[in-house]
């Protein structure tokens, strides 16, 4: 056969997912030194560590005397490593998560003898659009996928294009996969004729001419002792993959052509349910890349003294695990799911400290009788804040400006009125600290002790004198200052921060203008809406909310209708829709008898704040849900043919929130769940009917139908993920989390999964996939059992969706409030900016500091050519490669960088400021 077959082995590791991690772990171990011994007694051995370097790390932490033996074969040829830290799930991470991942794969792979060149994705569950962009920006030529390709794909070599232009060749891996020649040295016997066999199946794909791929190995296989003689005795040859792909130059003319994200069910399953389940899990997630990469990081970099790298990398690493493609996806055993959950809390935890760090350093210069006020977007804001302060004073910003203001809780001023021996009552202070606060006067009066109590102090008190005079004390009393929560209009600079205090009405510079409407100035006094600068008020009651930007009605039966400034209508959004599913963790499925609960039993709607900043209402709805599905025969091999008779009352409050300035409504939607097999969706109506939907991803906006393409095996159902937005027929979903969506009743509804409970890993028996996707191990956990609470927002559009893009930005990435550090009573120091990032459809994904650099990253979310104009005194600036390698220098014109984007352009720069 003269070399025809190219066999690879290697072994594909799931890190964790059957089993938790440590047990998973051991098993590594014992393949490891097998590898090792195996590579070592047979020379003509070579060996693909399954693209990713978490399996020589995790190897290494034990047997780390075998450091040198392992780089030795790295450095040969013959061991192949990376280029991937570990192999992720691209849908369920953030874009910056995944540079992160092979950022820090090819880093560790160098110091080992080099990462193999080949972006190498075997397993995960579908592909993104900017995957192409963001391998040739790291300098790799060649992808290799085997789930999600079109049946448009007959060959197995492809061009995949990404939104860019970007086409990068794609080695495809037909007919079984990964593990496609893993049947062929099973035994010595017959080798020659399955080798002959798999000639002829593999030559329908590579075509007549050139070397075929044999991958030798499956799910955790280990090397097989004696394989180069095998692979002699049917003349093929034994090479790494990067060792095959690497003869191929790169260049994809003549290639079959695939643009943008890879979803399709036709060649096989992409396990689509993994977007829905554990959904607490892809929160978390979302909320802790935002606390590293939105917060710690550029405040860090801007704000702070000493880069805290350390404690960074930590958070990346702990993300990165994170993002694999059976952790994050909750597919695994609970044992998994709860390790990732620490995983990513941890993560969270350490951004956190660093931002946390550095708003003190800021609020050290701000007044303790003050807030400090943090923006982590790069453009100028104007936005609401809740704000604690004393007293009953306008509040004012740094130039003496006044702060317009909405006065939401009182808190208590008698925190103690008790009879009481004095001797006891001298024992709660300390020092001048009593209750959490300090002591600024007390008097002795008819045998009552009253101490006054404040937050901030500059008063001097003789507690010597105190204790000579409690003689005859019978009675203690604490009057605390009166103190308020109030919401706050407040505009920060770009990247920057601000800070706003009560102030006497004589200390205010310039009289307040009189709100457009009158009666909100008589209702909230407090309230100064200043007619240059403040949006409209916002008003409301149980039945309408209104900011002038969109209108609110609230129905009896708890749904909304939006009203968008250019007229743009939604009817009934906010329906909750209950169903079973007695699926798994990878795919849903309905129980063959269903059972839809839509209609409430109970609805009650009770205003909580009326404006002029914030109007909500919270909306009460009850429900009856069935408690479980019911399994025939009492087996789990049979799927469920109804849903349970008894029910459980379920309770779900929702929290319409109306902002001024905001062209969307704020929703927190709350329940607890206490009933298993089911599938809870939001289901918003489309104002025009739509035949296909836009959603943000990882540094793209994927347009998608209303079908997706099957012929593997499981229904491909068209429910699909959202990072930060969704948009269809005129209005968009806002999101906190990666959320699974689907447009739904021929386009005239979008549906938004809340919950998805489920009971087991995989089924061996799912009626929407006809084969297991792993064992069929119970998940109790995966019911999601307990609180559930989902913050979104609704937003009418009426022109295109990149209008959603600014909206998803400031609703995803909140101001800051810390309370003051410095010494009370002082004035506030000035407001200061940090870079402004600008330019239409221009997103900032990245800032931070390498090298002695700042390093920017921004992506053109845009179909048309943009300019993204980097503005901060700025003197020294160039191009950087997505691995931070400094490419050509940028012209800097006033302290200003003006960066040309293409359309969808992922580009990254360093800078210096002065």
């Amino acid at each position: 056969m003269s070399k025809e077959i190219v066999v690879v082995p290697h072994t594909h590791w799931d890190r964790e997912w059957y089993e938790p991690f440590q047990r998973f772990r051991l098993r590594l171990v014992a393949l490891m030194d097998e590898v090792l011994d195996t590579m070592e007694r047979e020379p003509a051995y070579h060996f693909t560590l399954d693209g990713q370097l978490a399996c020589v790390d995790d190897y290494l932490e034990v047997r780390p005397e075998n450091r040198d033996r392992l780089a030795a074969l790295v450095e040969s040829g013959r061991l192949a490593v990376g280029p991937w830290q570990i192999l992720l799930d691209e849908f369920l991470c953030s874009g910056e998560n995944i540079i992160r991942n092979l950022e820090l794969g090819m880093a560790r792979a160098d110091k080992l003898g080099g990462a193999m060149p080949v972006g190498y994705l075997p397993d995960m569950f579908g592909h993104t659009a900017q995957m192409p962009q963001i391998l040739r920006k790291a300098g790799l030529l060649h992808a290799c996928v085997y789930r999600g390709v079109p049946s448009s794909v007959t060959t197995d070599a492809f061009a995949w294009v990404a939104p860019d232009g970007t086409a990068l060749r794609t080695q495809y891996l037909p007919a079984g996969g990964y593990g496609n020649g893993a049947h062929l040295f099973s035994d010595t016997e017959g080798l020659k004729e399955r080798a002959e066999s798999f000639v002829t199946t593999m030559r329908g794909w590579h075509g007549p001419e050139g070397p075929l791929l044999a991958m030798y190995g499956t799910d955790h296989s280990a090397p097989v002792r004696g394989l180069p003689d095998m692979v002699a005795a049917i003349d093929a040859r034994m090479d790494t993959l990067s060792g095959y792909i690497g003869a191929y130059s790169g260049d994809v003319e003549g290639l079959p052509e695939v643009h943008g994200e890879l979803r399709s069910h036709a060649r096989a399953n992409i396990l689509p349910g993994v977007i829905s389940i554990r959904a607490h899990v892809k929160q978390a997630m979302s909320r802790a890349e935002r606390m590293v990469e939105r917060y710690a990081e550029p405040l860090a970099a801007l704000w702070g003294e000493e880069w805290p790298g350390r404690f960074l990398d930590m958070a990346w690493w702990r993300l990165v695990d994170a993002s694999g493609h059976d952790s994050v996806t909750g597919c695994g055993v609970d044992d998994t799911a709860q390790q990732v959950a620490a995983r990513v809390a941890e993560a969270e935890h350490l951004g956190q400290a660093v931002r946390d760090m550095v708003t003190a350093r800021l609020a050290r210069s701000v007044p303790s009788d003050a807030a400090l006020v943090v923006n982590p977007t790069p453009a100028a804001r104007q936005g609401v804040v809740v704000v604690d302060v004393a007293g009953s004073d306008p509040l004012i910003d740094p130039a003496g400006r006044p702060v317009p203001t909405q006065p939401l809780e009182y808190a208590s001023t008698l925190l103690l009125d008790e009879t009481m021996d004095p001797a006891t009552a001298l024992t709660f202070v300390h020092g001048t600290e009593l209750y959490g606060q300090q002591i600024t006067a007390w008097s002795v009066e008819d045998g009552t002790l009253t101490f006054k109590v404040a937050r901030e102090t500059s008063e001097l008190v003789d507690m010597d004198e105190l204790r000579r005079s409690i003689d005859g004390v019978t009675r203690v009393r604490i009057e605390a200052e009166p103190r308020r929560t109030v919401a706050a209009l407040v505009g920060v600079p770009p990247l920057g921060h601000t800070s706003v205090r009560p102030a006497p009405r004589d200390q205010v510079y310039g009289p307040p203008s009189v709100p457009e409407d009158h009666s909100l100035r008589e209702h909230h006094p407090a309230c100064w809406l200043r007619s240059d600068s403040a949006p409209l008020p916002v008003r409301g009651d149980e039945e309408v909310l209104d900011n002038g930007l969109l209108r609110v009605l609230i129905a009896r039966d708890g749904t909304l209708t939006l009203v968008g400034e250019d007229g743009t209508t939604v009817t009934g959004a906010g329906r909750i829709v209950n169903r079973g599913d007695v699926g798994d963790t990878y795919n849903y499925a309905p129980p063959l008898a269903d059972q839809e609960v839509v209609e409430a039993e109970m609805v009650t709607i009770e205003p909580v704040t009326s404006g002029p900043l914030i109007a909500a209402v919270d909306v009460r709805r009850v429900y009856n849900w069935p408690a479980s599905a019911e399994i025939s025969a009492g087996s789990p091999e049979i799927p469920a043919i109804t849903r349970s008779s008894r029910v459980e009352e379920i309770v779900v409050n929702t929290r319409v929130e109306l902002r001024a300035g905001e062209p969307f409504v704020r929703l927190r939607v709350e329940f607890d769940n206490r009933c298993e097999d089911h599938r809870v969706r939001l289901h918003i109506p489309l104002p025009q009917t739509a035949t296909e939907s836009h959603a943000e991803g990882q540094f793209a906006v994927v347009t998608r139908g209303l079908t997706s393409e099957g012929g593997c095996g499981e229904e491909p159902l068209p429910t699909f993920p959202a990072s930060s937005w969704v948009a269809a027929g005129g209005v968009a979903a806002l999101l906190e989390h990666v959320t699974e969506y689907e447009v739904i009743d021929g386009g005239t509804e979008l549906a938004l999964t809340l919950l998805r409970s489920v009971g087991y890993l995989s089924r061996n028996r799912n009626v929407l996939r006809p084969e297991p996707a792993g064992p069929q191990l119970p998940t109790p956990a995966a019911q999601s059992r307990g609180l559930r609470t989902v913050e979104l927002a609704l937003m009418p559009y009426g022109g295109s969706w990149e209008e959603v893009v600014p909206a998803a930005e400031s609703f995803r990435h909140d101001l800051l409030v810390v309370p003051g550090q410095g010494e009370p009573f002082l004035p506030l120091p000035e407001a200061g900016a940090g870079i402004s990032v600008m330019g239409h459809g221009v997103t900032m994904t990245s800032l931070r500091e390498r090298d002695g650099w700042h390093e920017l990253r921004v992506v053109a979310s845009t179909p048309n050519p943009t300019e993204a104009v980097i503005s901060g005194d700025l003197v020294a600036a160039r191009h950087a490669d997505l691995r931070g390698r400094p490419g050509d220098p940028i012209e800097i014109t006033e302290g200003e960088v003006r960066l040309p984007l293409d359309a969808w352009e992922i580009a990254t720069i360093q800078f210096r400021k002065l």
